[in-house]
């Protein structure tokens, strides 16, 4: 069973480190633009991450491929991040993928493109 709160204290921060990004820029730039500025803001905050991280998609347990995740957290947390003028369930279910295949429990979906920030927490209920 998963816990409702796991990592709630890290995706926290995270979340607070994307706010002030997207205060700072709003919306309107590139992804790359949103990724730049969040690394400053992570390592600033303390938080280790790897950024543009390679990792192995696993088929049944047999790597098939790999992916860049835009920053893997503390080894414990995907973060996926969209520059959209609105996230659409196809965005959503991508991430969700990512975290299976990964086999990650957590993961956050942010997207700096709208006028307000948007995140999502997603929960992987398939982990192992």
């Amino acid at each position: 069973m998963i816990e409702e709160g796991k990592y709630k204290e890290l995706t926290g921060k995270i979340i607070g480190c994307a706010m002030e990004v997207h205060n700072v820029l709003g919306c309107g730039f590139q992804e790359v633009i949103y990724q730049r500025a969040l690394e400053i803001e992570m390592r600033n905050a303390g938080i280790a991450f790897l950024r543009e991280f390679e990792m192995s998609i696993l088929y049944k347990e047999n790597p098939i491929g790999t992916r860049r995740v835009d920053f893997f957290v503390e080894n414990v947390i995907s973060v996926e991040l969209k520059a959209l003028t609105a996230l659409e369930d196809v965005n959503i279910t991508q991430a969700l993928n990512y975290l299976e295949a990964y086999n990650l429990e957590i993961g956050l979906l942010i997207n700096f493109g709208s006028k307000r920030l948007v995140f999502k927490r997603l929960v992987n209920s398939k982990y192992k």
